[in-house]
């Protein structure tokens, strides 16, 4: 089992930065691939960014390639999703969440049924 806390998110205008956190405690953290997903008020959450467990690979939704970068140190147990150029419609809470895989490689997978753990979610919120 692990347990994902998520920080780094606070108010930006827009054209500004942030970098999330999500920092895992618990064993064997390289066993998992980890995304982030977002949830807009009275939208769904939907998937950002994924990074498999060795972090060869990665994948985004459309809406932010190019100006999102998700990567993962295993040595800290912690994966990033470094936010640039951001817009008033990345304004959303922001989750990791970790899909446990041992002895697997699998595709980064979008859909929120494939992950079994989540965060709480951090508020990042772009000003216009």
């Amino acid at each position: 089992q692990v347990q994902l806390v998520e920080s780094g998110g606070g108010l930006v205008q827009a054209g500004g930065s942030l970098r999330l956190s999500c920092a895992a405690s618990g064993r064997a953290f390289s066993n998992y691939a980890i995304a982030w997903f977002r949830q807009a008020p009275g939208k769904e959450r939907d998937f950002v960014a994924g990074i498999r467990r060795s972090g060869t690979s990665t994948d985004y939704t459309g809406s932010v390639k190019g100006r999102f970068t998700i990567s993962r140190d295993n040595a800290k147990n912690t994966v990033y999703l470094q936010m640039n150029s951001l817009k008033p419609e990345d304004t959303a809470v922001y989750y990791c969440a970790a899909s446990f895989q041992p002895g697997r490689s699998l595709p980064v997978a979008v859909r929120e049924s494939e992950y079994h753990y989540w965060g709480q979610g951090t508020q990042v919120t772009v000003s216009s």
